[in-house]
């Protein structure tokens, strides 16, 4: 626990020995580099797991050697301090972030604790992909040991690998394994013919179903009869379909339960995968497609299945809206990041579920494991359609949303008909295209190759591609006009209407300016250019015979 006194606290921390590792002192006086504390996050996470800690420390405005106070100004404005824990959460594995940040006003000056939660269990804590840890007080990468020490923790407890002592083979549907042994020839076709030979314990052994003749929660989920989801304990195996309305009314619904091997198709089935019409080209012959590709929806669906945390004893859930499909499973998102997959282009090395992973692997329910989301963005980006849109909820919950519309026809094909625009470029172009925020890599990325604008948050798509887009009306919204194009309107416009108030010409003005500001900001530059025009001799304020004031030309 924490105590009340945060003060007596940072006595405490100050006393520990200066080789204590997770915990880490910097005088920050003004500024801190986001990466480097990004990465001592990480340190201090692993560090904080590894020694059974319940926290990790970072504190700003202590002097390490010799140690002592001398205050810091870092993160003066609230604000800053909730960012900072918005983009730590961007860029940290598992979407965790500081668990508190405390301001503490001491006689020598002020100091700033940032308390670090450790990592989880089974998992280290990344930052942009790399894991670090603490040598005695070197900051530097975890080494191979701690990171299999920390993995180790989770290949402990996998749930979908236990067995169930009071289930049997009578607790599985018959037409379930029938159509799972189909699914086995599929996947595997020169065993066809072993496969016939084989009795259902057998298969199911073979299948990585069962474990020695005994059934598993693994078994159940996929292969058990509705009327044994019981024998599960405490979990909860169900699917909810849901329809709604754009203003979220619900219309429909249905609930689903094992065999989720059978339930899948049937889930399928209630979805309205209407048709889709859309002209490429400014043709006047309409281009017919789905709204969603099928093996999309099949493979998001089974990736709920495959992942979700079902010792929380909930469901997972399809939404379907007119034009969006909204899958949602409970438990944090285990590779940390979905760019993350796409840039390693490998398997994870850490599941929640391995044991039933594997065992939808080997029943052609997913691709080998890790492959299947890069598979997704491919398909989408394919088909013209936005990027699958991953909301890690804090790592509460995973939320994958499926668009079934083209969001902007010419800037989608942009995307797929330059053949320098890697995967990793699409997703950022993608995000920018739904006005997300970036990271701070991806940022860089689209910089270097001068494919955005602007500053952030407010990117927009540059002149280069909007040229090939032939979308230019659209980046002039966005980006705006020069400073001096804005004066030269303001100096017509006085030439026109003589005395003016700030109003009148804010509502001439304000609507011209670019899209990417926010009211204040239009109302902010306005000011400063009236200014600097003032200040040049162009125009004056004064008030005219009536007594009202205004601006009007020199």
């Amino acid at each position: 626990m924490i105590p009340d006194n945060i003060q007596q606290k940072l006595l405490e921390l100050l006393a520990l020995p200066a080789e204590t590792e997770w915990i880490e002192f910097k005088e920050a006086k003004h500024g801190y580099k986001i990466d480097k504390l990004g990465k001592y996050f990480s340190a201090l996470s692993n560090e904080a797991n590894l020694k059974g800690e319940q926290c990790g420390w970072l504190i700003f405005g202590v002097k390490d050697k010799p140690r002592r106070v001398v205050g810091t100004e870092y993160g003066r404005n609230p604000k800053h301090l909730e960012n900072l824990k918005y983009k730590i959460a961007e860029q940290a594995g598992n979407r965790l972030t500081f668990e508190q940040i405390f301001e503490l006003e001491t006689e020598k000056g002020r100091v700033l604790l940032f308390q670090i939660p450790p990592a989880l269990q089974g998992m280290p804590t990344a930052w942009q992909g790399h894991y670090y840890g603490r040598d005695g007080e070197s900051l530097g990468s975890l080494n191979l040991h701690e990171i299999e020490q920390i993995r180790a923790q989770g290949n402990k407890n996998d749930w979908s690998a236990m067995t169930v002592p009071e289930a049997n083979l009578d607790d599985l549907d018959p037409n379930a394994i029938l159509f799972a042994r189909e699914q086995y020839k599929e996947r595997h076709p020169k065993r066809v013919a072993e496969v016939e030979q084989w009795n259902d314990i057998t298969f199911l052994n073979k299948a990585k179903v069962c474990i020695g003749g005994k059934i598993t929660n693994t078994a159940l989920i996929l292969l058990g009869r509705e009327e044994a989801a019981h024998l599960l304990s405490s979990a909860v195996a169900k699917i909810v379909w849901v329809l709604k309305t754009e203003d979220n009314i619900e219309r429909d619904y249905s609930h689903f339960y094992p065999p989720f091997i059978l339930a899948v198709d049937q889930v399928l089935s209630q979805i309205r995968n209407l048709t889709y019409r859309y002209l490429p080209n400014a043709t006047l012959f309409p281009i017919e497609i789905s709204q969603y590709d099928p093996w999309v929806i099949r493979e998001t669906l089974h990736n709920c299945i495959a992942h979700q945390d079902y010792s929380k004893q909930g469901q997972i859930n399809i939404v379907e809206f007119s034009e969006s499909l909204l899958f949602t499973n409970l438990g944090y998102f285990i590779p940390g990041s979905v760019e993350e997959i796409i840039r390693r282009d490998a398997p994870p090395e850490e599941y929640r579920n391995r044991f039933l992973a594997e065992a939808m692997v080997q029943l052609n329910m997913i691709d080998t494991i890790g492959s299947g989301i890069k598979r997704m963005f491919t398909l989408q980006r394919e088909r013209f359609f936005p990027m699958p849109d991953y909301d890690l909820d804090n790592g509460e919950r995973v939320k994958v949303r499926l668009l079934g519309k083209i969001l902007d026809e010419n800037y989608t094909r942009m995307l797929i008909e330059q053949g320098d625009l890697d995967l990793f470029k699409v997703i950022a172009l993608d995000k920018v295209q739904k006005k997300k925020a970036l990271t701070d890599d991806e940022f860089r990325h689209l910089k270097k190759f001068k494919l955005i604008e602007g500053r952030r948050p407010n990117n927009y798509v540059s002149a280069k591609v909007a040229a090939l887009v032939d979308d230019k009306a659209s980046y002039i919204r966005h980006r705006g006009l020069d400073k001096q194009h804005y004066k030269k309107m303001i100096v017509e416009y006085l030439q026109q209407f003589g005395l003016s108030q700030r109003n009148e010409i804010d509502e001439f003005l304000l609507d011209k300016l670019s899209d990417t500001l926010s009211h204040e900001q239009k109302k902010y530059k306005v000011r400063n250019w009236l200014q600097e025009m003032r200040r040049d001799g162009i125009i004056h304020h004064k008030k005219n015979k009536a007594g009202v004031a205004g601006w009007e030309l020199v």
